[in-house]
């Protein structure tokens, strides 16, 4: 975010992104309960047909291929951003629950906080850090059962690794050469479906065709709406706003995932829900929606696509 202010449409599609992200995590629920098939299948299918819509998208919009550093960046912001995420944090969940994920993964905002200034790319501010750091108790309030297991430290390795990854993928998007998004997300999708596929036979997993109806409405929405919508606006938040301050997403979107599972699948919604929401909101509003919070991103070289100033 600038110091001008919330610009009210990158707020928007924000907005719209974690609603959207946050139903991709009941989307996986369905998908999840066809016999026998594997997470990591599940999301090189989805990633793969997404890639093919993106190049799609590329070659109607005649985005050039980019070259150099610029498809590095692509390269690296796949690897990271899908095949390191997704590949560490399903490896840890292997052993540890999902609510125990969940606390390490609010630590995405306060890494890429880190990892923004070890780059030179933001400065250090005590409002940034506050935040960063009140998201990561408001999610163990939430998730506090997961507090209590026990977990070995290879898989919560994993999945600090996991959250590294999302957070250095932001900063590889904001430190390389711009790329238009279709052509951004169609290879970095496409290095991603390719991690995730090497990585199925250490999770013995096979290749499961979709069978049941609601299977396919579900993978067909985390397609479309859940990687094509989201990632789509992904880029879009990243060239507007600085890394960190898109990096609350990943806070929010379990909020968003256990309200549309309350409704959609039942759960409870709990009192330690409502506390911890109210904890990781504060943490967001002082980490990231603060008017005079965020120095303008530095500009970077367009590579086949127009630059916007912040």
């Amino acid at each position: 975010m600038t110091r001008g202010g919330t610009d009210r449409l990158t707020l928007g599609a924000f907005v719209a992104l974690v609603v959207a992200a946050g139903g991709n995590v009941v989307g996986v629920k369905y998908v999840l309960r066809e016999p026998n098939l594997g997470p990591l299948w599940a999301a090189a299918a989805r990633f793969f047909f997404a890639t093919l819509i993106f190049a799609v998208i590329a070659r109607v919009l005649r985005s050039p291929f980019p070259r150099g550093r610029a498809l590095l960046g692509a390269v690296l912001y796949g690897a990271l951003s899908f095949g390191g995420f997704f590949g560490f944090v399903y490896w840890g969940l292997v052993d540890a629950p999902a609510g125990l994920a969940g606390i390490f993964l609010a630590t995405v905002p306060l890494l890429t906080l880190l990892f923004a200034i070890a780059h030179g790319l933001e400065r250090f501010r005590w409002d940034a850090l506050i935040g960063a750091l009140l998201v990561i108790p408001g999610t163990a309030v939430i998730f506090r059962d997961g507090l209590s297991a026990d977990v070995s430290a290879p898989s919560l390795l994993a999945i600090i690794a996991g959250a590294a990854c999302a957070a250095e993928g932001a900063i590889i998007v904001k430190t390389y050469p711009r790329v238009h998004p279709a052509a951004m997300n169609a290879i970095g999708m496409g290095v991603g479906t390719t991690i995730l596929l090497l990585l199925m036979p250490m999770f013995n997993e096979s290749f499961v065709q979709f069978r049941t109806g609601t299977t396919w409405a579900a993978q067909i929405y985390l397609v479309i709406i859940g990687s094509i919508g989201v990632f789509a606006l992904y880029l879009f938040i990243l060239d507007r706003w600085t890394a960190s301050a898109a990096s609350y997403e990943y806070v929010l979107i379990p909020l968003v995932a256990i309200m549309l599972s309350a409704w959609l699948l039942d759960e409870t919604v709990t009192g330690a829900f409502v506390i911890g929401s109210a904890l990781i909101l504060m943490g967001v509003y002082v980490g990231a929606l603060r008017t005079d919070r965020m120095d303008a991103p530095p500009k970077r070289r367009a590579e086949g696509f127009r630059t916007t100033e912040t």
